[in-house]
């Protein structure tokens, strides 16, 4: 999943993710702000389409929650929705969303906001492939290049350097990579991320790449191009 869809009427939101098949996304449906949240809590999409109105929520009020949390803050909400008012518009706005798009859309222009949004909250991540020093990732495929070789890599260590290479520089401790990388609803020591650290660095040692996952002592772990 690289967009979480929250849009309570069906038609609507198979719609959606047509669209979003054609502009070779990986959407997800959801029709609450309850199943929103699980999701959310197993995979950190790269874009979150909402609707004003949701049986259980506003979407106007979720989108207050997500910028409010940590976990959520940074990933970019496009509004939907039938309210075209210049009042809504700028209330979807303060509350959080990035863009606003009103029912009935042009599934092309969807897209090239959808694109335009990822591109301005993840740059590393235009054209399906995140790029820093000599580590590739491409996205689109899950594979792992340093320099020209593509390096076997896990499926968890994968997500694990996805995770890093989009908040580097910055120390997450074992309990916030084990809420952001594995989710919420999956319980498992956090001694599992130190194993998953060394698997990563082993996968990396090609070119010293090993040394951009940095251990900063008493804190966590960092992703960073510094030595």
């Amino acid at each position: 999943m690289d967009i979480l869809v929250v849009e309570d009427d069906p038609a609507i939101g198979e719609l959606l993710l047509d669209v979003l098949d054609l502009g070779e996304f990986s959407p997800m449906l959801v029709t609450n702000v309850r199943d929103a949240r699980v999701a959310l809590a197993d995979n950190r999409p790269l874009l979150i389409i909402l609707d004003w109105m949701l049986p259980d929520t506003s979407g106007v009020e979720f989108a207050r929650q997500l910028k409010r949390d940590p976990v959520s803050a940074e990933i970019p909400i496009i509004m939907l929705t039938a309210r075209s008012d210049e009042n809504n518009v700028v209330t979807g706005l303060e509350a959080g969303a990035d863009d606003y798009i009103t029912k009935p859309f042009s599934p092309k222009e969807l897209i090239a906001r959808c694109k335009s949004a990822i591109r301005r909250a993840w740059p590393d991540q235009a054209g399906g492939r995140t790029q820093i020093g000599d580590l590739t990732i491409d996205t689109s495929q899950h594979r792992v290049y340093i320099g020209d070789a593509e390096i076997k890599i896990g499926p968890t260590e994968y997500r694990l350097l996805q995770f890093f290479v989009n908040h580097r520089e910055r120390v997450y401790s074992r309990t916030q990579l084990l809420d952001f990388v594995w989710g919420n609803n999956v319980y498992v020591d956090e001694r599992t991320v130190d194993v998953h650290i060394r698997r990563l660095r082993k996968a990396l040692e090609p070119n010293g790449c090993d040394k951009m996952v940095q251990t900063v002592r008493g804190a966590g772990y960092r992703f960073s191009l510094v030595k």
